[in-house]
């Protein structure tokens, strides 16, 4: 696939920038294309790049000593991931693995840093993307350590799910349980009760929702973990 200056401008770090400046950024933007399960982020190793999904999801997640995973974010189409490791001079504080076949531009540290020092109408927007992020990561501190299990579940199906047979982003249980910070049968327990008071239908391993204001009503419910 092409880059395009159209393809730049619906990235919303991007989105409110002359042709001029999209022309310039253009030309240090570069592609990257990964499969299913291919890594693009190793934890801990030096920063290359600023990547931005223009296809596909791909899961930002640390591991433990024990090999137990938690999923930080998702990050789809027109968001940013690995920003504060560019911004902050750091390693990798997570991995990065494409959660289907993924199409990715990139953009080096030092061509970034140069775009912020000749266009500092950028770095207003990268303040605003980096605010974002804090409170995502508070919210989900918030759910960890207030929230049970199942109301974490039904926040990730409002994000995630569809009331159609193809959600936005597929998620598997065990992906459920390391976005929810608890073990993949616990989070089948939590989507067999959801389905038995017909807050979702399961099809062919699938999340239908079929009354998203009990989800709703179920998500901001704190309680004993």
């Amino acid at each position: 696939m092409t880059i395009t200056i159209d393809a730049l401008k619906s990235i919303p770090i991007f989105s409110n920038l002359d042709t001029n400046t999209l022309e310039t950024i253009h030309r240090v933007v570069f592609e990257e294309r990964v499969e299913r399960g291919g890594m693009i982020l190793f934890e801990g190793e030096p920063a290359r790049a600023l990547y931005f999904v223009t296809s596909g999801a791909v899961k930002i997640y640390k591991t433990s000593p024990d090999g137990k995973e938690q999923i930080l974010s998702i990050v789809r189409p027109g968001e940013s991931f690995n920003d504060i490791s560019i911004f902050d001079d750091g390693p990798n504080p997570a991995a990065a693995q494409a959660m289907g076949p993924v199409a990715l531009y990139g953009i080096s540290k030092k061509a970034m840093d140069d775009i912020l020092r000749q266009h500092p109408q950028v770095a207003h927007t990268v303040i605003r993307t980096m605010a974002s992020r804090v409170r995502q990561l508070v919210s989900l501190i918030e759910d960890l350590s207030f929230r049970r299990v199942i109301s974490r579940v039904a926040r990730i199906l409002l994000e995630y799910g569809s009331e159609k047979t193809e959600p936005r982003t597929r998620l598997t249980q065990q992906d459920i349980a390391a976005m929810a910070g608890t073990a993949r049968e616990v989070v089948g327990r939590s989507l067999k009760n959801l389905e038995e008071n017909g807050t979702i239908r399961m099809e062919s391993h699938r999340v239908i929702i079929t009354n998203r204001d009990a989800l709703k009503q179920l998500a901001v419910q704190a309680g004993e973990i």
